[in-house]
This record gives structure tokens, sequence and C-alpha cells, in this order.
């Protein structure tokens, strides 16, 4: 299809780019200039990948990066609010280097794109993939995953994002919306890159899925980031009702973290130096964040503070904790033990509970790619 083609149905509403999905087009203005280089020198540029859905609209799932560029540099990319971007003025370029500081169409003709070159970026053609039968949202999620492949490859929860609006963009909001949390924000400071890269979304959707799948569907966990995504997809399918409850669980959990621990909540207590030290702990996350959780989604009440702050400085020292976290192990190893010890003391819970979810039968495929989750890990990382 041409260039003019992509960009008249994307005007029409034909061709969804979910502008949601800002850190996906994250090109520098000078990768956007290469691009349009290439297009006028006729360069091939790789296939884009579409989705169709039952209505026959498409969905992009792989090329969102040179789509949105093409629409940036002509004037049509809109924002998630529907408005209208404005017109990407070009950098210099290897080979067509009065592309400089030239817009698609200016009032000042120095500064336009000639006629000319508009005619022929219009003209080019990208060689369109069409994935039909689609419809299932893990299988859109896994030639997503799959197609991801550029420079700039897209983590675990960025694609999930990408699922979660193509399912229920309400869900996704809600998740957005939580991992906003001014208690939440004090309770897990990130760097600039994790939350570029969604970690702070991908700790919101473990604390849910966390405090509501039982310890039979914990333990049969084998990869993380698609056991993190089929629980999400099927909570997202739950009544609103559900939602209030974990929203509710969710800022009682770091209110009170906020209050008593803020920064030091999941970081290892030194005795020696009686201090806190250290990174971020996403095991300690995972025994306090969802242990904690978990207590207010089944309508308890708020621990007693000092008794909560003793066994917090505590938690390091017990082996049946620490036996089972660590570098080299994986999370699908060491989460039904830390989900297991956070709900039986926080939550009062023995191991054989029962989950809101039910038991999963699914046994997913393993990811080959899956790194080794790394306990004491930089807040900037996911484990797989």
């Amino acid at each position: 299809m041409s260039v003019g083609e992509l960009i008249a149905m994307y005007r029409d509403n034909e061709l969804g780019l979910h502008p949601e999905f800002q850190r996906f087009y994250r090109w520098t203005p000078e990768q956007k200039s290469r691009l349009i280089e290439s297009l006028l020198l006729g360069i091939p540029i790789p296939p884009i990948f579409v989705a169709e859905k039952s209505d026959s609209k498409w969905e992009v799932i792989d090329g969102l990066q040179r789509l949105s560029t093409i629409l940036e540099v002509t004037g049509e990319l809109r924002d998630a609010d529907g408005k209208l971007k404005p017109q990407l003025q070009l950098t210099r370029t290897k080979y067509l280097r009065d592309l400089e500081g030239r817009k698609w169409n200016d009032e000042d003709p120095d500064i336009s794109i000639p006629e000319g070159a508009r005619i022929k970026i219009k003209r080019s053609r990208f060689d369109i993939n069409i994935v039909k039968n689609a419809s299932d949202e893990i299988a859109k999620y896994e030639i997503f995953q799959r197609l991801n492949s550029g420079g700039s490859k897209a983590t675990d929860q960025e694609v999930r994002n990408c699922i979660l609006v193509m399912t229920d963009r309400s869900f996704f909001e809600f998740v957005s919306d939580l991992a906003k949390e001014l208690d939440f924000v004090a309770c897990v400071p990130l760097t600039d890159r994790a939350i570029e890269e969604a970690y702070d979304m991908e700790l919101v959707l473990r604390f849910i899925v966390l405090i509501m799948a039982d310890m039979a569907t914990l333990a049969a966990i084998d990869e993380l980031g698609t056991f993190l995504t089929d629980q999400s997809l099927l909570i997202a399918k739950q009544p609103l009702a559900i939602r209030s409850q974990i929203a509710e669980a969710f800022k009682a959990t770091f209110a009170f973290l906020s209050e008593h621990l803020g920064t030091n909540a999941f970081k290892r207590f030194n005795p020696g130096k009686n201090k806190y030290l250290g990174a971020f702990l996403i095991s300690l996350f995972e025994v306090v964040a969802s242990g904690m959780g978990r207590r207010y989604y089944k309508g308890q009440r708020a621990p007693d503070p000092a008794d909560f702050l003793e066994r917090h400085k505590q938690l390091w020292t017990e082996t049946e904790l620490t036996m089972n976290v660590g570098s080299g192990i994986r999370a699908s190893t060491r989460i039904p033990h830390t989900i297991s010890y956070g709900r039986r003391w926080l939550a009062n819970e023995q191991d054989q509970d029962s989950g809101a979810l039910g038991r999963s039968n699914q046994r997913p495929v393993e990811d080959q790619e899956a790194r080794v989750d790394k306990d004491q890990t930089d807040v900037a990382s996911s484990d797989t």
C-alpha cells in the first residue's frame, strides 16, 4: 500500500496506532528524518504487520514507529486526546542534506518540503502483512511479542499494555491511575528509565495478580511474563465491583507502607548498621505488598504498626524466606514461597487458600529469551 493510502486509512479511523504507547514511539528526530530520507531515496523499508479486527479495521502490531513518523511529518498524527500534533521539523540527514529544518507544508516556502518530494513520499509503498483470525487477545500478544524485535525493543509490560488497551482500555487506565498514586510512588522510587519502560505499571499488575490468585495457580507458574499477561486479561473481565475492591486494597496498603516505611518498604534491614540499605528487592515487594494487599482485600484491618515494623526488620534473618530467594532463583520458583510467607504473616492464611480466579490449567510456553531473575535487582529491570 502507498503511504498516501495509509494516511487516509488513519484519518478515517480505519487504522489504529494506539497513541497511549508513547514509549514504543521513541525514535529520535534524527531517526525519523532518516526514515523520510530512505523513502525519498527508494530504500526498501521493513514490512508492517497489522491485525484485522471483526469490523475489518486494522490494528498495528508491528511498525508503529515507522507509521507514526510518517503521520507526524505530514501533520496527521493525533495524541491520546485526539488532537493533532505539530508537524515534525526534520534534522540533517546523511545524503539529502537539504531536508534539514524542513516541514511538510509551511507558510514559508523555504521551509516546506518541495511538492515533488511530498508526492514521492506519498507514493512510496509499504508491504503490509495482514494477520487474520487474531481476535484472540493472547494470539495478538504472541504476534506482537515475536515481531517486536527492533532496536527499541519493548519490555514485557509495554507489550502487555498494548494487549490491555486492545482488550479493555478502561482496565489499562485503571492500572495506569493506580501507578500514579502518591503513596505508591513514595514507596517505590523508580528511575526515569524504569518509568519509561512501564515498570511502575508492572508492579501494580503484580500486586493485583498476586493478591487475587490462589496458591495452586501460583504454584503452576512456568514463565512469569506470560502468567502476568494471562491473569491480567482474566481480571480485566471481572465485574467493576472487583476493581473497586482492588483499588481500596491497593490504596490502603501503600498508605500504611508510606506512613511507616516510605522508601524502605522493600529494602533489606541491616542489624549491624541499624538501618535499611541497598536496592529495591522484588522479593520483599512480593512478601510485603501482596501480603498486606491480601489482608485488606479480605476486609481485615491494618496490622499493629509496632509489631509490623519489628517483623519487617527481621525478614532477612528468617531462613524460611531467604532460602527461597536470591540470585539465580527463578521467579516461578520464588513466588509461591514469597506469597505464601506474606499471606501467613499478614493475611493470616494457610497455604490452602481459595482465590478469586480459581485454578489455572494453562501451561504457558516458556519464553526462549527468558532472563534469570535477580533478587537484588535494579528497579529499572524486571524479571520474567
